[in-house]
């Protein structure tokens, strides 16, 4: 198992956050946890995958999931089982809407 944890500047939202969780840990996908965070200019984001060596295409993701969505303020843990990273996008949206009740 690979962990690593990264923060990432954000935009801040204006919506009220709650916990919501997306996905479920199987073979080849993954679950995203987001809760409520300390700095609203900042998104910090645990990644825990079975994948060994893909750190790299891990922070484009999550770089990209940070510059599309105002997720300033949000704590983010993500338990991978080999999800590609079109899953990953996907879950980390829909965990996003769920905890704020915004769209991209």
């Amino acid at each position: 198992m690979e962990r690593f944890e990264i923060t990432l500047p954000a935009r801040a939202a204006g919506a009220a956050r709650q916990t919501a969780l997306a996905g479920v840990v199987s073979s080849g996908n993954l679950e995203v946890l987001v809760e409520a965070g300390q700095d609203p200019a900042t998104c910090a984001i645990e990644v825990n995958t079975s994948a060994h060596g893909f750190r790299e295409i891990w922070e484009a993701v999550l770089a990209d999931f940070a510059e599309r969505y105002p997720a300033g303020g949000l704590r983010i843990a993500i338990n991978d089982a080999g999800a590609t990273p079109a899953v990953v996008s996907l879950r980390l949206s829909q965990a996003f809407e769920d905890s704020t009740g915004e769209d991209s």
